[in-house]
């Protein structure tokens, strides 16, 4: 987007409208445009929209500033930096931990190392896979063989040829940043901006490793360990700093994507299961005690007399477990009683006597 929008109008407020509001009304549009549930070409752009919008607003200062100068003055006295710092914190509060959400405002916005966030952060990675329904039950433990950004074993990270150092950056006096005065009829406006010559590193390498070309950190396979819970649904999971790594800086997450397969038997919806059996109409009708299965084997079941066509039994405590919690679902049994479809003369003849005999 060439030309920026009216903050307003971009979260679809007023300037009337009150701080709670503005913030509620964030909150529903980072939901809807979030770029790992909105998969058009424009989410993002217009997530960073939204975000700097609120960025400002949601500041009484700046929202100030706005009001009577525009863009032209939060421009002329923020840096990127101030402005998405409220935007960041909101996000964070609002997606949680959960999914890895909270890496994706990171990979819009960046977090370099000269920048008031602090540490470079590496990029998650995707991992998927499929568990059955006993996985379900019992968690499966996942040992797997990762390639990703690693830490160079040569260089310990640091980027340069072993016995050699890092010099400080003169540009920028080894700050990362530089302030940039600019003045405007009496006014002096300030702005902070990423040093161009070591990119926010605060140091240059003078003599690079050769073996990762300067990074710190190159392409290789590590082995991870994690543990698929028991009561896990599809959806991402996140194993926390075991994406790729930044030496001196904060790992990725891996964002682990599952999806439960479907059973042959049993169909779940949440914690409970369902299972269908087949008796016949004579078991149906005097009653029998069955054998059914279960994700942990096979259990007697009593079919009174004059069970009629789906009816429900439970078996309680037989489904799969709560994320995070000792409860259980339950499996819901359906009886789906079979008529028979053909019949010899006799046993017509003895339908046709019970039917005498019933009335």
């Amino acid at each position: 987007m060439s030309a920026k929008r009216d903050y307003y109008e971009v979260l679809g407020v007023s300037k009337d409208t009150p701080a709670s509001e503005i913030k509620a009304q964030y909150r529903k549009l980072a939901l809807k445009f979030h770029p790992d549930r909105n998969k058009s070409s424009e989410s993002g752009e217009h997530f960073k929209e939204i975000s700097e919008a609120y960025g400002v607003l949601s500041d009484p200062e700046k929202r100030k500033v706005y009001d009577q100068q525009g863009h032209s003055g939060v421009d002329g006295r923020y840096s990127s930096d101030d402005i998405f710092e409220g935007a960041r914190g909101d996000f964070s509060d609002l997606f949680g931990r959960t999914g890895g959400f909270d890496s994706i405002f990171e990979s819009i916005f960046g977090r370099n190392g000269g920048s008031s966030y602090g540490q470079q952060r590496g990029s998650d990675i995707l991992y998927e896979t499929s568990v059955t329904l006993e996985d379900v039950l019992h968690g499966k433990k996942m040992e797997i063989n990762l390639q990703k950004e690693i830490q160079c074993q040569i260089c310990n990270g640091s980027g340069c040829k072993p016995n050699t150092k890092k010099n400080k950056c003169t540009a920028c006096n080894g700050q990362g940043q530089v302030r940039k005065t600019r003045t405007m009829g009496y006014a002096s406006f300030v702005t902070v901006e990423t040093c161009s010559a070591c990119k926010g590193q605060g140091s240059i390498i003078q003599t690079p490793c050769s073996e990762c070309k300067g990074h710190g950190r190159k392409k290789g396979i590590k082995k991870i360990s994690f543990d698929i819970p028991p009561g896990v649904d599809s959806g991402d999971y996140t194993v926390q700093q075991e994406g790729n790594e930044v030496p001196s800086g904060i790992n990725g997450d891996l964002i682990v994507r599952i999806r439960v397969q479907s059973h042959p038997k049993f169909k779940r919806d949440g914690m409970d299961i369902f299972y269908d059996q087949d008796v016949s109409m004579i078991d149906a009708t005097l009653g029998r005690e069955i054998t059914i299965p279960t994700l942990e084997g096979t259990e007697k079941l009593k079919v009174e007399s004059g069970s009629q066509p789906n009816t429900i039994i439970k078996l309680k405590g037989k489904g799969v477990p709560h994320m995070n919690s000792k409860s259980r679902g339950d499996q819901y049994i359906r009886i789906i009683v079979n008529i028979p479809k053909k019949l010899s003369k006799h046993q017509k003849s003895l339908l046709d006597e019970f039917e005498k005999s019933y009335e």
